[in-house]
């Protein structure tokens, strides 16, 4: 199932995701101080073109949560609308609920993307 269901993933949006999270990591990489952020976008890229097969682990302690509430303000909240909205266009249809649980994983990432890990 990963392997088929990355390549409809895809076409479904995933290109486009992808795309934002390494748009997002450019601009942070702009600035010294961000390129840890942009590092972290260029991970999450990865797992947005082909998230299935792959989970998430939440963990991190202070240095994650303050990371976090910076990301939040500056580049997390547009990430996160835009993959809730195609989850919520891809659940309208029986097909494209399994793509819309990914679509909801990566949200929930882009509100919390420190201290997260790639399993």
């Amino acid at each position: 199932m990963g392997c088929l269901g990355n390549a409809i993933w895809i076409i479904c949006g995933g290109i486009w995701q992808a795309l934002a999270w390494f748009v997002m990591g450019l601009l942070w990489c702009i600035t010294i101080v961000g390129i840890p952020i942009g590092r972290q976008c260029f991970k999450f890229a990865s797992l947005a073109f082909a998230p299935f097969g792959k989970e998430v682990e939440y963990g991190g302690g202070a240095p994650s949560l303050i990371a976090n509430i910076l990301w939040i303000l500056f580049g997390g909240i547009p990430l996160a609308i835009c993959a809730a909205v195609n989850g919520l266009l891809l659940c309208c249809t029986i097909i494209g609920i399994p793509f819309g649980l990914q679509c909801f994983k990566i949200a929930k990432l882009a509100l919390m993307p420190f201290g997260a890990t790639i399993v």
